[in-house]
């Protein structure tokens, strides 16, 4: 599960943690898909993806990282990697703003 896991995106992982958690159920002849779930396992799920999801760009960004400098390219001197990525995330995704 792990392993399956790592290769699942963030939005990937919540739509089957929310189809499974959600009861999910189609109907077939009106082309509907019903899901019902408790709003505290909705917001839960939504954190736990969003957390996912940040973790997911954070370690693409310092792959980046790594290969830029592994060119003989600077990054931004004066800050560590992570520094680097919370001012990237903060100023690309705006944080922790968007609940």
């Amino acid at each position: 599960m792990e392993n399956e896991l790592n290769k699942m995106t963030a939005v990937q992982w919540f739509i089957e943690q929310l189809e499974q958690k959600g009861d999910a159920s189609e109907n077939v002849s009106i082309r509907r898909i019903q899901i019902s779930i408790d709003v505290s396992d909705y917001l839960e799920l939504k954190r736990q993806a969003k957390q996912m999801g940040k973790e997911q760009i954070e370690d693409a960004y310092l792959t980046c990282h790594k290969e830029y400098t592994a060119y003989g390219k600077h990054w931004e001197m004066g800050m560590d990697e992570k520094e680097t990525f919370e001012q990237y995330y903060n100023e690309t995704y705006g944080g922790n703003n968007g609940k």
